[in-house]
Protein backbone atom coordinates (compact mmCIF):
# COMPACT_ATOMS: atom_id res chain seq x y z
CA UNK A 1 0.00 0.00 0.00
CA UNK A 2 1.32 3.42 -0.96
CA UNK A 3 1.74 6.01 1.74
CA UNK A 4 -0.05 9.23 0.88
CA UNK A 5 1.88 12.48 0.95
CA UNK A 6 -1.12 14.48 2.12
CA UNK A 7 -3.27 13.54 5.08
CA UNK A 8 -6.52 15.22 6.01
CA UNK A 9 -6.54 17.38 9.09
CA UNK A 10 -8.26 16.40 12.32
CA UNK A 11 -11.59 18.09 12.86
CA UNK A 12 -13.48 19.23 15.94
CA UNK A 13 -16.88 18.53 14.43
CA UNK A 14 -18.54 16.83 11.49
CA UNK A 15 -19.64 20.23 10.19
CA UNK A 16 -16.02 21.45 10.16
CA UNK A 17 -14.94 18.32 8.30
CA UNK A 18 -17.77 18.69 5.78
CA UNK A 19 -16.79 22.31 5.11
CA UNK A 20 -13.14 21.32 4.69
CA UNK A 21 -13.91 18.52 2.20
CA UNK A 22 -16.11 20.86 0.14
CA UNK A 23 -13.01 22.96 -0.49
CA UNK A 24 -10.47 20.15 -1.00
CA UNK A 25 -10.10 17.19 -3.33
CA UNK A 26 -9.58 13.59 -2.23
CA UNK A 27 -6.73 13.07 -4.72
CA UNK A 28 -3.61 12.22 -2.78
CA UNK A 29 -5.50 12.07 0.51
CA UNK A 30 -7.70 8.98 0.20
CA UNK A 31 -6.69 5.51 -1.01
CA UNK A 32 -9.78 4.60 -3.02
CA UNK A 33 -8.34 1.18 -3.92
CA UNK A 34 -9.22 0.10 -0.36
CA UNK A 35 -12.82 1.35 -0.58
CA UNK A 36 -15.70 -1.09 -0.13
CA UNK A 37 -19.36 -0.81 -1.10
CA UNK A 38 -21.67 -0.45 1.86
CA UNK A 39 -25.45 -0.36 2.14
CA UNK A 40 -27.48 1.44 4.76
CA UNK A 41 -31.00 0.11 4.16
CA UNK A 42 -32.54 1.72 7.24
CA UNK A 43 -30.85 5.10 6.94
CA UNK A 44 -33.33 7.96 6.89
CA UNK A 45 -32.93 11.69 7.09
CA UNK A 46 -33.85 13.06 10.49
CA UNK A 47 -37.17 14.83 10.12
CA UNK A 48 -39.82 16.19 12.43
CA UNK A 49 -43.52 16.16 11.71
CA UNK A 50 -45.22 19.54 11.98
CA UNK A 51 -48.74 20.77 11.46
CA UNK A 52 -49.03 23.58 8.95
CA UNK A 53 -52.24 25.36 8.04
CA UNK A 54 -52.36 26.68 4.49
CA UNK A 55 -55.13 28.43 2.60
CA UNK A 56 -56.89 25.91 0.36
CA UNK A 57 -56.13 27.93 -2.77
CA UNK A 58 -52.40 27.91 -1.97
CA UNK A 59 -52.45 24.18 -1.28
CA UNK A 60 -54.22 23.51 -4.59
CA UNK A 61 -51.65 25.62 -6.46
CA UNK A 62 -48.84 23.73 -4.75
CA UNK A 63 -50.41 20.40 -5.70
CA UNK A 64 -50.84 21.54 -9.30
CA UNK A 65 -47.17 22.59 -9.51
CA UNK A 66 -46.09 19.30 -7.97
CA UNK A 67 -48.24 17.38 -10.44
CA UNK A 68 -46.63 19.25 -13.37
CA UNK A 69 -43.19 18.27 -12.04
CA UNK A 70 -44.29 14.73 -11.17
CA UNK A 71 -43.22 14.98 -7.52
CA UNK A 72 -45.19 14.71 -4.27
CA UNK A 73 -46.49 18.10 -3.17
CA UNK A 74 -44.92 17.80 0.30
CA UNK A 75 -41.49 17.19 -1.26
CA UNK A 76 -41.94 20.21 -3.51
CA UNK A 77 -42.90 22.31 -0.49
CA UNK A 78 -39.70 21.21 1.31
CA UNK A 79 -37.62 22.20 -1.72
CA UNK A 80 -39.32 25.61 -1.93
CA UNK A 81 -38.76 26.21 1.79
CA UNK A 82 -35.09 25.17 1.64
CA UNK A 83 -34.45 27.45 -1.35
CA UNK A 84 -36.11 30.39 0.35
CA UNK A 85 -34.23 29.90 3.62
CA UNK A 86 -30.96 29.69 1.69
CA UNK A 87 -31.81 32.89 -0.17
CA UNK A 88 -32.72 34.68 3.06
CA UNK A 89 -29.59 33.53 4.88
CA UNK A 90 -27.26 33.78 1.93
CA UNK A 91 -25.51 30.61 3.09
CA UNK A 92 -24.20 27.70 1.10
CA UNK A 93 -24.86 25.34 4.02
CA UNK A 94 -28.31 24.56 2.68
CA UNK A 95 -26.81 22.96 -0.43
CA UNK A 96 -26.51 19.73 1.54
CA UNK A 97 -30.16 19.98 2.55
CA UNK A 98 -31.24 20.43 -1.05
CA UNK A 99 -29.11 17.46 -2.12
CA UNK A 100 -30.67 15.32 0.59
CA UNK A 101 -34.16 16.39 -0.49
CA UNK A 102 -33.37 15.67 -4.13
CA UNK A 103 -32.32 12.12 -3.27
CA UNK A 104 -35.62 11.52 -1.46
CA UNK A 105 -37.49 12.43 -4.66
CA UNK A 106 -35.82 9.65 -6.63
Amino acid sequence: MKKHAKTPARFRSEAAERAWWQQHDTVGRVDWSQAQWTRFPNLRASTRTISLRLPEALLEELKALANERDVPYQSLLKIFLAERVRAERGLRAFRATRTALATTLR
